[in-house]
């Protein structure tokens, strides 16, 4: 990870190279602020700037240098990655036994979505924590002297979940540290962190981004129209993690209407060919996937129901989903609508129990045939 992949936040990154070039770099630093601002990718950057052996005029590290291959590689042996994970058997469990899962996930979350860590880890209802194991592996290592680079670096993901034991057993090496060893640190909810461990940081407050820079990132970077960029940008709270959240919700709810739109028209004109292939691709969505896609069928088909009685106040609809609904409407009507609603109903509990997904998506689609001209 390179400054330069980051968008924005020039002033901690300027703040950062300046630690590293004059060589006050503090023994530990925390980088604090709200979830989803890009904290831990600065952590990393910062990780690897120290480590380059060739950084660029600009200030940023070089990406070509041994130390920054391995820093892209996850395998630079200086570079310990510590954060809260979830007890795999009751077993003593530290960072490494999740480390494949988590680079794989800092490869595609720059921005750290701790919901989607949660599921990486198979359980999207857990509670991770750093436990005492963890914090007794970090002092088994950091006792060992830095082999390629002057510094060993720890890169710490929400130390306020930090369990007391393991908070008060690195809180020695907080206030003691060895000369060669640099903890990073970044938090979402500083009030959680040990106060003995808190106060013997250095801490930089990173700031939420600027609603330019988040349209600015969306548009350039994941190919978001001017309009899609602007309004999630209004409302993510210059969280970037928010926008692409809503980004992402704004393309899956486009695609699920296309799938719905399908979904009638072929079986209005009994298309049952092209009703199988369409349960195909429901399919292919997985689970998850076509679960959310049957939700949102129970949302139109209800939608569709409620624009019946004539009051536009009382529906939530895009205009793309108004304009087809405005025609599509009259098909929904109280001779169809219960059956219409307890067959997506159905579908979803069938799905949830991991039931044949293309046969209960054709099913579906089958109901819909007999139901869509009453």
């Amino acid at each position: 990870m390179r400054f330069a992949d980051i968008p924005g936040h020039e002033a901690v990154k300027a703040r950062l190279r300046q630690m590293v070039d004059s060589g006050r770099i503090p023994h530990a630093l925390l980088l604090e602020g709200p979830a989803g601002i890009g904290k831990y990718a600065l952590a990393r950057a910062f990780a690897q700037y120290i480590h380059c052996t060739d950084r660029t005029s600009d200030g940023d590290s070089c990406g070509r240098c041994p130390s920054c291959l391995q820093h892209r590689a996850f395998n630079h042996i200086d570079a310990l990655y510590s954060f809260p994970l979830l007890k795999k058997n009751s077993k003593p469990t530290v960072s490494d036994d999740y480390a494949r899962e988590f680079h794989v996930f800092l490869d595609t979350h720059t921005f750290m979505d701790f919901d989607e860590w949660l599921a990486a880890m198979g359980n999207p209802n857990g509670q991770p924590m750093i436990y005492v194991e963890e914090a007794t592996e970090l002092l088994r290592r950091l006792n060992l002297t830095a082999h390629n680079s002057e510094y060993k670096t720890v890169i710490m993901w929400l130390p306020e979940r930090l369990r007391p034991e393991a908070a008060n057993k690195l809180l020695k090496l907080v206030e003691e540290p060895h000369r060669d060893t640099i903890f990073i640190m970044t938090s979402d909810n500083p009030r959680g962190i040990l106060g003995t461990i808190y106060s013997r940081t250095q801490r930089i407050a990173v700031p939420r981004y600027e609603p330019e820079e988040i349209v600015g990132y969306l548009t350039a970077g994941r190919g978001a129209t001017s309009e899609a960029a602007r309004a999630a940008a209004d409302i993510a709270d210059g969280s970037m993690l928010a926008a692409l959240r809503l980004l992402g919700a704004d393309r899956e709810r486009a695609a699920h209407f296309e799938l719905f739109k399908e979904l009638m028209r072929l079986a209005w004109m009994r298309k049952i060919i092209d009703l199988r292939a369409w349960s195909r691709r429901v399919a292919d969505l997985g689970r998850e996937g076509s679960v959310n896609f049957y939700t949102y069928c129970s949302r139109m088909i209800r939608e569709n129901f409620i624009l019946n009685l004539h009051d536009p106040a009382l529906v939530a609809l895009t205009a793309e989903e108004q304009a087809f609904c405005a025609r599509f409407s009259p098909f929904v009507n109280e001779r169809n609508v219960v059956e219409m609603a307890a067959a997506v109903d159905s579908a979803i509990a069938d799905t949830r129990l991991n039931g044949n997904a293309k046969i209960i998506a054709f099913d579906l689609a089958v109901q819909m045939i007999l139901l869509v001209k009453r």
